[in-house]
């Protein structure tokens, strides 16, 4: 299990597009797409350090793994827009299973979670205790 970061957020992708697998074998990407301004919102919150749990939308629905922010939100270098930003992410580790939607939308320690709440965010905080529970139902 890895030690908690000072913050810990959940980054969505399309498998399709680029999954965890996709970045394990890249080994550091620049995270790009976010569109939404509370999710670009948080971004811009996010800092060098950081861990994100790689989720898997679309049919899968599931977080898949860990990885660090290495390089705290910036303009998009493909976009003539600086308002949309990128983060740069390196792979840490795989959970040691996936954790369903399923799985966190029948348990309670995830009541009001953004991911449930404002489900079309691509970028949401992790409080620590459901970092904690989420780390626990991978291991069951």
């Amino acid at each position: 299990m890895p030690p908690a970061a000072a913050a810990c957020w959940l980054l969505k992708t399309e498998p399709g597009t680029y999954s965890w697998e996709d970045l394990v074998r890249d080994k550091r990407t620049a995270w790009d797409g976010i569109k939404n301004p509370l999710a670009l919102k948080h971004l811009r919150s996010a800092s060098r350090g950081d861990e994100v749990i790689i989720y898997h939308t679309g049919n899968e629905r599931r977080a898949m793994g860990f990885a660090r922010i290495v390089k705290a939100a910036y303009p998009d270098p493909k976009l003539d827009d600086p308002k949309r930003l990128v983060v740069d992410v390196e792979a840490a580790e795989p959970l040691a299973a996936p954790v369903t939607l399923e799985q966190i939308k029948g348990d309670p320690a995830f009541a009001g979670w953004d991911l449930l709440r404002l489900s079309r965010l691509s970028f949401v905080p992790v409080p620590l205790p459901m970092r904690r529970r989420l780390l626990a139902l991978a291991k069951s």
